[in-house]
């Protein structure tokens, strides 16, 4: 057995996203086709438990569009055009004796996320990109605006997924991490469904200015030179 989460748009809550979680018979293993029999699982456990239907957002997804919501497919505005997301995550993290690895932005998503300069260059103190620095709390922050800037721009097209009740993600385990691309959509469709979508998009400071009565405290975001940005 096993417990994953399912995440649950939740906009007229004072969280906007609810986290349930769910015990399924968990089928080991690394192959394709045992993460896809854990999915079934999963979506059959929580339906049991009123939770359905659900969108997988992974590359094992059975629907195309939870595959295309994947962070190895989207694309977000980097230094030299558009980059893979899970590229501009891993290569925007500022290490203790390392970092930001920008040439991460130039690689493929897998080898980006395995790089050993990740996990050889000290704990993690911020993340950098397009000029700005990035505070490690929120602790979703910086994951949260990269995932929503990426699907933003389709924004309407999207809207079709409101039928899905919550969205999960097997490759998540949340006892070895924190940012998850399922947790986003559902915050993606709180927002939406709230009104709060444009402004929360105009830059990072609004996102943060947004979602701090719903789910983060306020903490500062600066520049590269540790000077407060001017929006």
């Amino acid at each position: 057995m096993a417990e994953r989460p399912v995440f649950l748009p939740t906009p007229n809550q004072s969280e906007l996203v609810k986290e349930a979680s769910v015990k399924l018979i968990w089928h080991s293993g690394f192959s394709e086709i045992q993460k896809k029999r854990n999915i079934r699982e999963l979506h059959e456990a929580a339906a049991r438990l009123g939770y359905t239907p659900l969108l997988e957002v992974s590359t094992k997804s059975d629907d195309k569009v939870g595959q295309h919501l994947s962070a190895f497919h989207l694309k977000v505005h980097g230094p030299a055009g558009e980059i893979p997301l899970e590229c501009a995550f891993q290569g925007s993290k500022v290490f203790e004796r390392g970092g930001p690895y920008t040439d991460l932005f130039t690689t493929d998503p897998r080898s980006a996320k395995r790089d050993l300069r990740l996990r050889d260059s000290g704990r993690l103190i911020a993340f950098e990109f397009q000029g700005m620095r990035f505070p490690l709390e929120p602790k979703t922050f910086f994951y949260d605006w990269l995932y929503i800037g990426a699907i933003f721009p389709h924004r309407e097209w999207l809207s079709r997924l409101s039928g899905f009740v919550g969205f999960t993600d097997i490759e998540f385990n949340p006892q070895r991490s924190i940012n998850c691309q399922a947790r986003s959509v559902a915050l993606f469709f709180s927002l939406k469904s709230s009104g709060l979508l444009e402004d929360s998009m105009k830059n990072p400071r609004s996102f943060v200015e947004v979602l701090h009565a719903h789910e983060y405290e306020a903490h500062p975001i600066t520049s590269v030179a540790q000077e407060e940005l001017a929006y």
